[in-house]
């Protein structure tokens, strides 16, 4: 039986747009597979807390028998949070795109993995495995755009997911989201309308084509 592992790190769950495209790509891959053992992780609403992250990477130091009882917790909050990457067949981590930046609640989740020995730089602890990242973005950031060089985050996930965990990553990236409810992107409801049914087109597709791999 296949191993879905779900990383949500949205602070919205109505109207979130990395949730719902991350559910049209979910959806399509139990559907072909008809039988798979889903993992959530959530930390855009249940956020985990961010010292966690230094007292496991001192931890990491600090020889097991002279570990301080913080450390032995964060160390173990760690394992537990790699456990669930490192049990997936194929990884959904959805991204969104919060003051230009990465999401402080995913980078403290991706931080923490790193502390663990099978996810630490060299390791490559999701090589031969797939990985998808649902990234929205509530304006427009491509080239040509007025705020091109803009998004600091994109790259940033991809360095950590394909470059140093060794996912095989496909990308799904939806922008323009905010045009509905902002006067001043009016002109761009179409387009709005056209990106996100692209991205869920891309899910759908990207979904089918995972499920047919793991199947095999």
């Amino acid at each position: 039986m296949s191993t879905l592992f779900r990383l949500d790190a949205s602070i919205r769950v109505d109207g979130s747009v990395t949730r719902a495209v991350a559910d049209t790509l979910e959806n399509a891959i139990l559907a072909e597979l008809g039988d798979a053992t889903v993992t959530r992780r959530e930390v855009g609403i249940t956020p985990i807390a961010s010292d966690v992250w230094a007292t496991a990477a001192f931890a990491g130091y600090t020889p097991e028998d002279q570990r301080s009882p913080e450390q032995k917790e964060a160390a173990a909050i760690a394992a537990g949070l790699a456990d669930e990457l490192a049990a997936a067949d194929v990884a959904i981590l959805t991204a969104p795109f919060y003051n230009w930046g990465v999401s402080q609640h995913f980078k403290t989740w991706a931080d923490i993995v790193l502390t663990d020995p099978r996810f630490a730089p060299g390791a490559e602890g999701g090589k031969g495995k797939h990985a998808f990242l649902v990234i929205a973005r509530g304006g427009g950031y491509g080239e040509g755009t007025p705020r091109y060089g803009w998004d600091h985050a994109t790259d940033w996930y991809k360095r950590v997911i394909s470059d140093v965990w060794g996912f095989q990553l496909e990308v799904i990236e939806a922008e323009l989201t905010l045009a509905e409810g902002n006067p001043a992107m009016a002109d761009l409801v179409e387009l709005a309308h056209k990106n996100l049914a692209e991205a869920h087109s891309a899910a759908e597709s990207h979904g089918k084509t995972v499920a047919g791999k793991l199947a095999a």
